[in-house]
């Protein structure tokens, strides 16, 4: 004989009520990927101009993994730091949306020569200018030649076209707060007279709301191109671990280190205190415009 129990019915529904909402739960965190160009970093927010929205919200966190892509097919990649990720870099952000239709962030993608371009676009350089007018003469010169050409004239004409959207694309920041370092001929060490100008600076930046700080490194013009360079990504790399470990200055908040050689000389290396004035490092607190409600 059947006996018909009511409870075991309503403890069927209720269980099916459930997986219907765990499934349902489940299918709306399902991860997207979306592609666009950093136009702004405020701490763990990120800005993105994609093709479907002119500011999209990414957020990072300390699971959120940084990888380069390297390689015509992209498949090696190798990891780095979300200090990687600066304004002017086109990426591809793999995650979730949340409740308030951020894209939470799980891994963001980018290439190496993209990386190189947005450091100094975000060090506010001018070699991009330099590379600019490099292609523009290359441009002249193959609509001069034979037809062969025309295609690579082309290619050129629209890295100007790409370049340019980039730099216009950027959303613009405030300096809060500037603090130089200067170095030894040949050092990459931080002198502790500087330390303490550095952590009052990592205090100030930790009251501002979406503080970011760049890290630019220098260095003289004596000695080979090679070696400067070398020294002034030291000498960067110095300033952002003390920032890090003693300031206690949150990666979030941090862009990637510029090494910016012997660009941007701020005295002449004819003499002795010309070239200390240039062997340096220049630590910058950023805040979003939009942020800063200017």
């Amino acid at each position: 004989m059947n006996i018909h129990r009511p409870g075991r019915t309503i403890f069927s529904l209720v269980g099916l009520l459930a997986i219907t909402a765990l499934t349902c739960a489940g299918a709306a965190a399902q991860d997207t990927t979306v592609q666009g160009i950093i136009i702004a970093r405020s701490g763990t927010n990120m800005v993105l101009k994609t093709a479907d929205a002119p500011k999209l919200v990414v957020v990072l966190n300390d699971d959120t993994q940084a990888k380069e892509v390297e390689g015509k097919l992209g498949m090696r990649k190798k990891e780095l730091g979300i200090t990687a990720l600066v304004p002017g870099l086109p990426v591809r952000v793999k995650g979730s949306y949340d409740s308030q239709h951020r894209l939470v962030a799980n891994t963001v993608e980018f290439k190496g020569s993209d990386l190189k371009t947005a450091q100094e676009i975000q060090a506010g350089l001018s070699p991009t200018d330099q590379e600019l007018a490099a292609a523009q003469k290359g441009i002249a010169q193959n609509e001069q030649g034979i037809a062969a050409n025309a295609q690579q004239a082309a290619t050129n004409k629209q890295d100007i076209v790409q370049t340019n959207k980039r730099f216009s694309e950027l959303d613009e920041y405030d300096v809060k707060g500037t603090v130089p370092v200067y170095f030894g001929n040949g050092s990459t060490v931080v002198e502790s007279k500087y330390k303490q100008q550095l952590l009052a600076l990592a205090q100030q930046a930790k009251q501002i709301n979406g503080f970011m700080i760049q890290v630019q490194g220098f260095a003289s013009s004596t000695g080979s191109a090679a070696l400067n360079q070398k020294l002034s990504m030291e000498r960067a790399d110095s300033v952002l671990a003390y920032l890090e470990q003693d300031g206690k200055v949150p990666l979030t908040n941090i862009l990637a280190p510029a090494a910016m050689g012997t660009s941007d000389q701020v005295a002449s290396d004819t003499t002795a205190e010309g070239q200390a004035q240039n062997r340096r490092v220049v630590v910058k607190i950023l805040v979003n415009k939009a942020i800063a409600g200017s």
